[in-house]
C-alpha cells in the first residue's frame, strides 16, 4: 500500500476538496494530473522522458527523486489542477490563483535552467584593450 502522504493523487484529492478514498473523481484528475505533470517536464523537473500517473500508486519521491526542497511543485500541480477541476467562482481568486501559478513555474523554470551568467569586464588580449579576443 502506497503512503498517502507520498502518493501523487492522494495529495491532490484533499487538495481539490475530494476525499483520499473517493474514486469517483480519479478518471477526471488524472488527466489533469497528467497534463500539470507535463508542464513540470517542460520546466525541467523530473524524467527528460516525462512522468504520469494512472492511479495513486506514483509517487512524490518518483518524480521529484530524494529532493526535499521542491514543494513548489506540489503547489504548481495543485493550482493548475484546482482551475481546470474546481475554478473559484470568484474572479479575483482565478486571478489570484493563475499569478501564483505564473510565479511558481517562473521560478520552477529558473531553479533549473539557470541564467549564463556572463564577465562584464571583456578579456584583454596582448594589450588589445578593444574588449575584443
Amino acid at each position: 500500500m502506497v503512503d498517502n502522504r507520498q502518493s501523487i493523487l492522494n495529495t491532490i484529492k484533499p487538495m481539490v476538496n475530494v476525499e483520499v478514498d473517493d474514486k469517483n473523481f480519479d478518471a477526471v484528475l488524472i488527466p489533469f494530473i497528467n497534463g500539470a505533470l507535463t508542464v513540470i517536464t517542460q520546466l525541467g523537473v523530473g524524467l527528460p522522458t516525462g512522468f504520469k500517473i494512472a492511479d495513486e500508486t506514483k509517487t512524490w519521491p518518483e518524480l521529484l527523486g530524494e529532493r526535499e526542497d521542491l514543494d513548489i511543485v506540489k503547489t504548481a500541480i495543485y493550482i493548475r489542477v484546482r482551475l481546470l477541476f474546481d475554478p473559484p467562482q470568484n474572479a479575483f481568486l482565478v486571478t489570484a490563483l493563475k499569478e501564483e501559478l505564473q510565479e511558481a513555474e517562473w521560478r520552477i523554470e529558473a531553479w533549473h535552467n539557470p541564467p549564463v551568467l556572463v564577465d562584464p569586464t571583456p578579456e584583454v588580449v596582448d594589450g588589445d584593450e578593444s574588449g575584443f579576443v
